[in-house]
């Protein structure tokens, strides 16, 4: 039986999702604020945590943040805002889903369950390629999540490395922007267009601070490929 963390500072929300969530067969713990939430993971690990963003205190993406320190626990986020933005930084600080308020209670179960067997079936699989790749000065490790320049530290947040890690791992393939999605949101959320055109932009200016504007190749009218990677000295 699945444990599910619920975790809201409205009595009521957390009343209504606990309930949901015991109908469909699973078991449920609450916590009140990110401080109870954080102590509950410790002394009983759920399978998921449905997590408030807009708490007072502690919010919900420091509570994942923290957590995120040691435990890659699914997290589903809820929020009062349905802005793209705030979806895109609870993703990338490592929430698994994200639903506004108010929302169906029916539908958060059914997501609740999608994350469940999303982890089960990752679970089951074996691991993801972690080898280092090198291409022309560009260099990426997946398994320390670093990446480089002729030396010098590419910063990426967690999208823009996916979305680099992804590109250089077959290099001689011109990614759509639906692929890319795919690749930097793991399926998880969609997103518009625009949203990947700015990834782009940002990684470029990244590799443009090391003197290297020839990462990543646009393809007009299919979309993005690995560029040739070398400093411009």
């Amino acid at each position: 039986m699945h444990r599910i963390l619920v975790v809201d500072d409205d009595p009521h929300i957390r009343d209504v999702i606990c309930f949901a969530l015991e109908k469909a067969g699973m078991t449920t713990d609450a916590a009140r604020n990110g401080s109870e939430a954080l102590k509950q993971v410790e002394l009983r690990a759920p399978n998921l945590i449905v997590l408030d963003v807009g708490m007072p205190e502690m919010d919900g993406l420091e509570v994942c943040r923290r957590l995120r320190r040691s435990s890659d626990v699914p997290i589903l986020f809820l929020s009062a805002r349905d802005e793209e933005i705030d979806r895109i930084l609870g993703l990338e600080m490592g929430g698994d889903d994200y639903v506004t308020k108010p929302f169906s209670p029916r539908e958060l179960v059914a997501r609740v369950n999608v994350i469940l067997r999303r982890a089960k079936a990752a679970s089951a699989e074996p691991g993801p390629d972690l080898q280092p790749r090198r291409h022309g000065e560009l260099a990426i490790d997946p398994q320390s999540h670093q990446a480089s320049i002729g030396g010098g530290e590419l910063p990426l947040t967690a999208i823009e490395f996916a979305i680099v890690a992804a590109i250089a791992a077959r290099p001689s393939l011109v990614f759509t922007r639906e692929q890319l999605m795919v690749a930097a949101y793991d399926g998880k959320v969609h997103v518009s267009d625009r949203t990947i055109d700015s990834h782009i932009r940002n990684i470029r200016a990244k590799c443009a601070n090391l003197a290297c504007g020839n990462v990543i190749e646009t393809v007009h009218g299919i979309g993005f490929r690995l560029g040739a990677c070398k400093v411009e000295r």
